[in-house]
């Protein structure tokens, strides 16, 4: 893929609503991954949209519901899909690549929540990629593609990264934040403050690091909220320590090629009330050995820039690449 693989981003529009998005924080992968690509240094661009094996539309969400919904306080999505098919039909009367393949070896990258919604009036959008992967609301693992959600700190990539030894790790699972959607009220319900092994908090004072507790943990509690995606997964993952997905329906990011049942546990929200029997049945050796797979992992869930092989940004465009490579244009 590294020596082939080539990336036509559509010229077409302007800031905010395209060709650019947020940098940093929940969202930021959106602009990171396009800014990567659009920075005039990356390998994956194509000179000419004749040369190129994938096709991307800039299209920023997050900036749509920013610039557009926000001022106004609206929920309703037909702007935002409106928006979206406007520009496919710019491009697809302007350049003959959409209509070849109804638009199946075009993608878009974005984590914002809404994303799912903007299939509503193009049915024929072939690749989205994004984090809100929820097979429940339309997701296709065989043609969408999941990537993680990372909460980019300000002025810097990634979460801080600490490499405890198990040792020195005395927390069972760790879990803090807020009480969004059912699944972690039904956690803050059996285990919120409740156990010292168990270590389940609403949000932290800022005199206590998040980070740190994640790294003294052996398992860290990653429930889903309002959506079935998590930054703790990342934030575990950089920390060393096993992510707990406590989640229904989510496709797990990068899942062609990266087995999460070896260095990760899988607790469906039924089974919330034994995560603490679940968790000590694990053997220590078993446990040691999916620490280890975590650390082996955690490069793909790094960002750099300029990107480096097998990291984050590389791992989003082979899941594309793996897509696109399943189909073949008509002949002409």
């Amino acid at each position: 893929m590294e020596k082939r693989l080539k990336v036509w981003v559509y010229k077409e529009g302007q800031l905010p609503l395209f060709h650019g998005g947020p940098l940093k924080d929940i969202y930021g992968i959106e602009g990171q991954f396009l800014d990567e690509l659009e920075g005039g240094k990356s390998p994956f661009i194509a000179h000419h949209p004749d040369e190129a094996h994938v096709f991307m539309v800039p299209v920023s969400i997050s900036n749509i519901i920013r610039y557009i919904y926000m001022p106004i306080v609206t929920y309703s999505r037909d702007k935002l899909q409106r928006i979206v098919t406007d520009y496919i039909t710019v491009v697809a009367e302007k350049y003959p690549y959409w209509n070849r393949s109804g638009g199946a070896d075009h993608f878009l990258v974005s984590c914002h929540d809404w994303v799912p919604d903007v299939s509503g009036l193009n049915p024929e959008f072939y690749t989205r990629v994004l984090c809100n992967a929820n097979t429940s609301e339309g997701f296709q693992p065989k043609g969408d593609v999941s990537i993680p959600e990372i909460k980019v700190p300000p002025n810097k990539l990634r979460s801080p990264h600490q490499d405890i030894p198990p040792s020195k790790r005395f927390i069972l699972a760790f879990f803090a934040g807020g009480a969004h959607g059912h699944i972690r009220k039904i956690l803050f319900e059996h285990w919120k403050e409740k156990d010292i092994e168990v270590q389940v908090y609403g949000y932290l004072s800022t005199e206590i690091d998040y980070f740190t507790l994640m790294a003294r943990s052996r398992f860290c509690l990653c429930p889903s909220g309002y959506e079935v995606a998590s930054p703790r997964v990342v934030s575990a993952i950089v920390t060393g320590c096993v992510p707990v997905i406590i989640s229904d329906y989510y496709a797990l990011p990068f899942s062609d090629v990266l087995r999460w049942d070896k260095f990760s546990i899988h607790i469906p929200s039924a089974k919330i009330p034994e995560i603490k029997t679940i968790l000590k049945r694990i053997p220590m050796k078993k446990y040691l050995k999916m620490r280890e797979r975590v650390k082996q992992v955690q490069r793909h869930f790094i960002i750099n820039r300029p990107a480096q092989p097998f990291d984050m940004f590389h791992m989003i465009l082979h899941s594309v690449w793996l897509r696109r490579i399943s189909f073949r244009l008509p002949s002409l």
